[in-house]
């Protein structure tokens, strides 16, 4: 079924209401007990931001797939996976053996990385091109990984399947490369639907906006999303001490000109000095939602003009408390991961409306 893009905006009007929250401050050791022996795998999986809210949903992550050794170490650390493989997703598909509980899967989920498609980035400039990304550490044209993930659909056959990208796939000249993926799914027996979700409004106390393509080959009812529980003020979460900047530097001198509607520095640098940089450096008021957490720049917090602490951005990408970083960037690993709340509201509306009905066992 052909998706009218013009109404993506609005699809997260539509649906049910959330019959579950999630606390965010919670640890893995605490994670649910109530197995509903649903096997998901994830592909560029990270440190784990979506298989943290599957667990938390109940179901069982049986192993994963990621390019970057060192961010898979972390990944081994914190979640133990059955079945873990270190490799570019290419050569993931390239395998001539794969363990048979691959083909069996309930649920294939990945987030390509999104860069080129980012409305931060350079977008059109850079894709079809070699570069390289921070993502993986080496040369790789990213705009051809959703591609590569539908190869790994074509090949595993999961009865369902569940990809996160940034909002600016469907801005600009990009509507066209969305087309050609719901295409693919289709292509595949797969029916698709494409959501715009914030998961600031599913017990994430940060802004983050997403789409979701969420494709099944069951014949399932349309699936119904809605989340609108309360934003979560940042000032009733961030830690009691941020990290103090240089004084005197510009980051501070820009921050004192601050005004209500500036949302980076970039704002106050624009206003002030007509200069067109530091938009990546981001502004959180304590009586606002967070701003959306990045894997780069500065996070700063207008309380007390200081950075954000690590503590800020495990709560505010709702990371448990007793994740193992392994001495890697805090900031880099919850900046380039899925909040576990909000997959784990996804999965939980998943779980009610197809994995638990006749339909879905029948």
């Amino acid at each position: 079924m052909m998706i009218n893009l013009s109404i993506v905006a609005h699809v997260v009007a539509l649906g049910i209401s959330i019959m579950k929250q999630f606390d965010y401050i919670w640890r893995l050791a605490d994670l649910c007990q109530d197995k509903k022996h649903i096997k998901v795998f994830s592909c560029f999986s990270c440190g784990g931001g979506s298989t943290m809210g599957y667990k938390r949903a109940g179901f069982d992550v049986i192993g994963n797939v990621e390019i970057d050794k060192n961010i898979n170490d972390v990944y081994i650390r914190n979640h133990h996976p059955k079945y873990n493989f270190n490799m570019d997703l290419r050569d993931f598909n390239k395998l001539e053996v794969l363990p048979e509980e691959l083909f069996e899967l309930d649920i294939l989920d990945g987030s390509p990385p999104c860069s080129t498609f980012s409305m931060a980035g350079e977008r059109e400039k850079v894709w079809g091109k070699e570069k390289a990304f921070k993502e993986g550490q080496k040369k790789q044209v990213l705009d051809d990984l959703f591609f590569v993930f539908l190869e790994t659909v074509k090949r595993l056959q999961p009865k369902i399947v569940i990809a996160e990208n940034v909002m600016g796939m469907i801005k600009g000249n990009a509507k066209g490369y969305v087309n050609a993926v719901l295409k693919g799914f289709k292509a595949l027996g797969y029916q698709v639907q494409l959501f715009h979700l914030d998961a600031a409004y599913m017990d994430v106390p940060s802004k983050r906006e997403r789409l979701f393509f969420i494709a099944n080959r069951l014949d399932l009812p349309p699936l119904k999303l809605k989340f609108d529980l309360p934003p979560i003020k940042f000032g009733t979460v961030r830690s009691e001490h941020g990290i103090p900047l240089r004084k005197n530097s510009k980051a501070v001198r820009l921050l004192k000109l601050a005004k209500r509607s500036d949302h980076s520095l970039g704002h106050i640098n624009d206003r002030i000095n007509g200069k067109n940089t530091r938009f990546n450096d981001r502004l959180t008021l304590d009586d606002r939602r967070g701003s959306t957490i990045a894997s780069s720049g500065m996070m700063l917090r207008m309380h007390d003009l200081m950075r954000f602490s690590d503590q800020d951005f495990i709560v505010c990408q709702t990371f448990p408390q007793d994740y193992d970083f392994c001495g890697r960037s805090v900031q880099y690993i919850c900046g380039m991961s899925v909040p576990p709340n909000m997959m784990a509201h996804i999965a939980n509306e998943i779980w009610i409306q197809w994995l638990r009905s006749e339909a879905y066992n029948g």
